[in-house]
């Protein structure tokens, strides 16, 4: 009769091998879906992000201007621009920022009222950046001619 002996190896089996591959697999994939995603959107780029008004007289003219490019590869749609207070009104263009095109966001404060203000402006879009913060500040003076 013959006897045959196994003996035992070092190696890992090969059903402790595949979970291991595949997790290596998964992780790569999430990682290189994740970069694409990014290389492949808009980015809204302002020239500034906030707005300094300084001093300026009662009742002066409270329109400035964020200006910006869409340095992305993506079209960028502005969804929406929500002020924090209702003394601030923007406008913003409602079609497709395409890649390199320019474009403004107006906003305009109320002048007639006095005193020191900052005020955020909020820009929702499908950029990379989906919700980006401007602001304005600066101080309204008080009106000298008005005499009571």
């Amino acid at each position: 009769m013959m006897t045959i002996t196994m003996k035992p190896t070092n190696r890992p089996t090969t059903f402790l091998k595949l979970p291991v591959l595949i997790l290596c697999f998964l992780t790569a994939a999430f990682s290189f879906s994740q970069t694409d995603q990014k290389e492949i959107a808009g980015t809204l780029t302002f020239e500034t992000d906030i707005i300094d008004y300084g001093k300026i007289p009662h009742k002066a003219d409270g329109v400035r201007v964020f200006s910006f490019k869409n340095t992305g590869n993506a079209p960028v749609v502005i969804s929406n621009v929500k002020t924090s207070c209702g003394c601030t009104v923007p406008t913003y263009p409602k079609t497709a920022i395409m890649p390199g095109d320019t474009g403004e966001i107006s906003v305009k404060y109320a002048t007639n009222r006095v005193g020191v203000f900052s005020k955020t402006i909020t820009v929702m879009s499908n950029a990379s950046e989906s919700k980006k913060l401007l602001r304005i500040k600066g101080e309204v003076l008080k009106n000298t001619d008005e005499q009571q």
